[in-house]
């Protein structure tokens, strides 16, 4: 199938992307719009289940987005009912696109937009790469997190593109086929720029701490790409830990940070970025993340991912029997008190941050 757009060949050869119309949809801007123009415009009241906001909106083969950062904020849950409910054949993307990569195995994702994969001090996603190496998953493009979240910056804007100095200096560039370098126009000298296009996904969930029932969302702590997500994908669901009045955003709008006109459907999710951080209400479970990065995601075996995912998302039926494995309300308790000690809100004197770290079997021997 020919494609719309005019693509960096050698990245396109350097990938081994034989029909680049596969890239097609991620910059098309025209179609983008028309999905915005769409849009409600009305007060509606948009509040249904998580699982009828995946089943509804998110389809086979659609560019999915990870929001929020890594372990912090994240839908996880959300992603964890798109894994159940067996969507097949999505594009991951995200700046860290950490998070699709758990639903490779089963078929969910296919393909990559890349560009981080791992929880930080816990480790890298090795899975991922043996992913990459037995095909079963394939690589789009090659990102940093800067250019990636310009891409969705442009996208907000309504910009084409926009210049940056970022991926020059690597190999990034030669595995990307949607950038292109060339010379700074307003300089007499040579100064080349990576002119990086409007990114537009398909579909994103977005936890937040407070939302209304339209959609207007308040986002506290770090928002990293989200605003600009929320404007630049087709499908934008709101999961939120609570669902406030309008009238409260109203008298309180310093951190109301998305729009209802961008907003297909909202989601009341307590506990919905678990096993993750959401800042100001719960801490993050730093033993599901080591057991996780290292022995269910170490790319050793594929049975510690398996039997990982099978207790953790296929034999759950949602957040709340989730919490229950955690530890149900003690766990709940003793990282909430976390959680506020950690942003000044609740007496830290006397917290208690120790807990068993995982060590794998095969480190110890």
């Amino acid at each position: 199938m020919a494609s719309k757009f005019e693509y960096n060949q050698e990245a396109l050869k350097n990938l081994q992307i034989e029909d680049p119309s596969i890239l097609d949809r991620l910059i098309d801007g025209e179609s983008a719009r028309q999905a915005h123009l769409k849009k409600e415009r009305g007060k509606v009241d948009k509040r249904m289940s998580l699982k009828e906001a995946v089943q509804e909106f998110v389809k086979d083969g659609d560019i999915y987005a990870d929001s929020g950062f890594s372990y912090v904020r994240t839908p996880l849950q959300a992603l964890f009912e798109v894994m159940r409910q067996g969507k097949k054949n999505l594009q991951g993307i995200g700046s860290p696109n950490t998070n699709h990569s758990y639903g490779i195995h089963y078929g969910t994702f296919k393909y990559s937009h890349n560009s981080y994969l791992g929880a930080e001090m816990r480790g890298t996603d090795r899975s991922y790469s043996k992913a990459v190496k037995e095909k079963k998953v394939k690589i789009l493009s090659e990102w940093s997190h800067g250019a990636m979240a310009l891409g969705f910056k442009a996208a907000q804007l309504g910009a084409p593109y926009l210049a940056c100095k970022s991926m020059i200096a690597s190999d990034m560039v030669k595995y990307n086929p949607y950038v292109k370098v060339v010379d700074n126009p307003f300089k007499k000298e040579k100064d080349p720029v990576c002119l990086v296009p409007a990114l537009y996904p398909d579909v994103v969930f977005i936890h937040v701490q407070w939302a209304d029932k339209y959609g207007n969302a308040r986002i506290y702590g770090p928002a990293v790409n989200d605003i600009a997500l929320a404007a630049a994908c087709r499908k934008v669901i709101i999961t939120a830990e609570e669902i406030v009045p309008e009238s409260d955003l109203r008298n309180t709008t310093n951190t109301n940070v998305i729009p209802f006109m961008f907003v297909d459907a909202v989601v009341h999710l307590p506990y919905g970025a678990l096993p993750g951080n959401c800042p100001g209400y719960y801490y993050w479970s730093r033993e599901f993340w080591e057991w996780g990065i290292r022995i269910a995601l170490s790319g050793k075996d594929d049975k510690y991912l398996e039997s990982f995912w099978d207790y953790w998302v296929f034999s759950c039926k949602d957040q709340f029997d989730f919490l229950e494995k955690l530890g149900g309300v003690r766990w709940l308790n003793k990282h909430q008190v976390i959680e506020r000690a950690l942003n000044g809100t609740n007496e830290d004197d006397g917290i208690d941050l120790s807990y068993e770290s995982v060590i794998p079997k095969w480190d110890e021997e």
